[in-house]
């Protein structure tokens, strides 16, 4: 063996060198122990991730969902991801560490522990079998000791005798016997202790150069084992996590990529186009010189605006309680059935509040929706004509074989697929015909709901004349529809560009005569539905509309008929009026009861 073993080296220390391998193993299972908590560590960093990326994806909700078109709100959804990825590669860590090490390591701290148990016997045996053998070697050494006296004394005895001339022959006989056989005894002692003494060196150097030896080379082995095996389990440690560090790294690069896709210019540009009305800024204020009011003027303006105790609600309520006004749509047909349907639209409230048409809604944004609204309708059409194509064609082979089906099972979904086209095709026309009417109003989109219509009133009843003389309600609007379309000028020209006119003055008649005889007329006497206090400074830039300043107090002619605009008055001079159009959404409004 070499000078590096236990058996040669450490021939007197095999208390120590069992010691010092139980230590081994207890270090062992210490590192085991390690790996176990580095592994419940790995697992609990790994749930951490999931349920943090889970906390923060999106809810669903209505503001997160229009938020997601973002590239920052994108980019974020993506590092989610990534971090969901992240926490499956650490999950997958702590399952190798579980599988490979820290059951390698229970095997192996078993097995050692098992191998040091039977080598420790071993050497307590043969430690034992010494022991004892030396004990017998002392034990023959004490009796030859002894032996050795007691035959010394018995020749001394007899040699006095035999000397004393006194004693009998009898007596002489007697010490030399005694003599005699206490010399065999030491004899025989002697003998023993020799041969006990060859058994006890033999045994002896057979134990410290061979079976001891043997048994300190084993618990050196196993020592090594542990050893190694403490290394190769570090090392492999190392290599599970080296294997998904390219899993990793990829996640940290989609994590970068993401932040790369974050485009601010975009962003910035996506907010514009979301929350931008289509309104001009508001003008400057007017400078008031009220030096130059009369007495008159001065008195209107105190005690114009009686406000009675009525509730305040913010814009208006169309058709609730009040008598909505009638009006047609500035369409490019005429077709009295999809006109209206059209109505209808404008007059309907979807399940979230907002208007079917979206009338509420500022022009750009108004379209935007419009064109969703059509995209959809599109999609939606497209896929149930897929499956009416598809029913069609089951249809004609239950037809050539009626041993597949029977045709008529498919009849009623043909017929309900038929109907559910219909309907979205319906109102997808209903959809272009609005963001037609938008498009073709591009100039003047600024103006205060160019689809209303006037009507001339006299007294309580409004009554209308047809350039035919009829008076036939149902064809009044396809043909009103077809006098607007053709018109230049808004229904509102004579009546909401900022003028000033004397009742019954007949102010406006000169763009009168530039309205289609098919429209209809309403003098400048309506009775006020109540009162409206501006919110917000309006600056009138387009047609049909008027100016108004914050907290100005003024009163409602009109209610919102869903397209965001409500007409209003207010004194000027005088008996002089001002009426036009402002946005709803600019003003609070108290309904007289």
């Amino acid at each position: 063996m070499g000078t590096n073993s236990w058996g040669i080296e450490l021939w007197d220390q095999f208390h120590n060198i069992g010691a010092h391998t139980l230590k081994g193993i207890d270090f062992l299972d210490k590192y085991g122990n390690f790996v176990k908590d580095r592994c419940a560590i790995e697992i609990e960093y790994a749930a951490k991730l999931r349920r943090l990326a889970k906390n923060y994806q999106p809810k669903g909700k209505k503001g997160e969902d229009e938020d997601n078109e973002f590239t920052s709100y994108q980019a974020f959804k993506n590092v989610l991801k990534e971090t969901n990825d992240l926490a499956g590669q650490r999950e997958v860590v702590a399952e190798n560490l579980q599988s490979q090490v820290i059951s390698g390591i229970n095997l192996l701290s078993k097995t050692l522990r098992d191998e040091r148990k039977k080598a420790i016997q071993e050497g307590n045996d043969l430690t034992q079998q010494l022991v004892s053998q030396i004990s017998a070697l002392d034990r023959a050494k004490r009796n030859y000791e002894k032996a050795y006296r007691e035959a010394e004394k018995a020749v001394e005895n007899y040699q006095k005798a035999d000397a004393d001339f006194n004693l009998s022959r009898a007596e002489v006989e007697k010490q030399r016997h005694n003599m005699t056989l206490k010399c065999a005894q030491s004899d025989d002692a002697k003998n023993e202790y020799a041969n006990q003494l060859q058994k006890s060196n033999k045994l002896q150097h057979s134990h410290y150069h061979t079976s001891l030896p043997a048994v300190c080379n084993k618990l050196q082995e196993l020592d090594e084992k542990r050893t190694q095996g403490i290394k190769e389990f570090i090392r492999s440690s190392a290599d599970l996590e080296s294997q998904v560090a390219p899993i990793i790294a990829r996640c940290l690069e989609g994590i970068v990529r993401a932040s790369e896709s974050i485009r601010e210019k975009e962003d910035s540009f996506k907010v514009i186009e979301r929350y931008q009305s289509g309104f001009q800024p508001p003008g400057d204020l007017p400078f008031e010189d009220l030096s130059k009011m009369d007495s008159e003027s001065t008195h209107n303006s105190q005690n114009s605006f009686p406000l009675p105790n009525h509730p305040t609600i913010k814009g208006t309520i169309s058709g609730k309680g009040i008598k909505a006004r009638k009006g047609i749509f500035t369409i490019f047909s005429s077709n009295k059935k999809l006109l209206e349907a059209c109505i209808t639209v404008k007059n309907t409230i979807t399940a979230d509040g907002m208007k079917d048409d979206f009338s509420d809604l500022p022009p750009s944004q108004r379209k935007k929706k419009l064109q969703s609204k059509i995209q959809e309708l599109q999609k939606s059409i497209g896929q149930e004509q897929g499956a009416r194509d598809g029913l069609i064609k089951m249809k004609g082979v239950y037809e050539s074989n009626a041993l597949l089906g029977d045709p008529q099972t498919v009849q009623g979904q043909l017929k309900q697929c038929e109907h559910n086209l219909e309907k979205f095709k319906n109102e997808l026309r209903k959809y272009q015909i609005l963001l037609d009417e938008m498009n073709t109003n591009h100039n003047n989109q600024h103006s205060p709901q160019p689809n209303r219509i006037t009507h001339h009133q006299n007294g309580n009843h409004r009554s209308s004349r047809h350039s035919n003389g009829s008076n036939d309600d149902g064809d009044e609007a396809v043909d009103d529809a077809r006098s607007l379309s053709s018109s230049s000028a808004s229904p509102e020209s004579g009546l909401g560009t900022s003028h000033s006119s004397l009742p019954g003055s007949g102010q406006g008649s000169t763009n009168d005569q530039h309205l289609s005889e098919d429209m209809y007329y309403e003098s400048d006497a309506l009775q006020p539905l109540g009162t409206c206090k501006a919110l917000y400074p309006f600056d009138a830039t387009s047609e049909g509309s008027i100016p108004m300043a914050e907290s100005e107090e003024l009163y409602v002619i009109e209610l919102d008929q869903g397209d965001g605009w409500t007409r209003v008055r207010r004194m000027v001079s005088g008996n002089m009026m001002e009426e036009g159009f402002v946005p709803t959404s600019y003003i609070e409004s108290t309904l007289y009861a």
